[in-house]
């Protein structure tokens, strides 16, 4: 049991580093560890009931409404990719 926990705050810990180096941060802060944890399949799955203090949220962006004014053909391959 020890192992498996040390196993997993391992993981979490090393996928929260990697998002504060993409940020450019040297503190870890909660929303490093909501991103770590909510962008990995499995821990998300683990962790779905779970809420991370101070953590933020996921936001989720249809890829339509980030591309700004482009052509509608740019527009319907971007849409069937989804």
């Amino acid at each position: 049991m020890a192992a498996m926990l040390e196993y997993l705050t391992f993981e979490i810990l090393e996928l929260a580093g990697n998002a504060c180096k993409e940020a450019k941060k040297k503190t870890l802060a909660p929303r490093h560890l909501q991103l770590a944890v909510r962008n990995d399949e499995e821990l998300a799955k683990l962790m779905a009931s779970t809420m991370i203090s101070q953590g933020g949220y996921m936001s989720n962006i249809h890829p339509f409404l980030k591309q700004g004014k482009k052509g509608k053909k740019d527009a319907e391959e971007a849409t069937q990719e989804m």
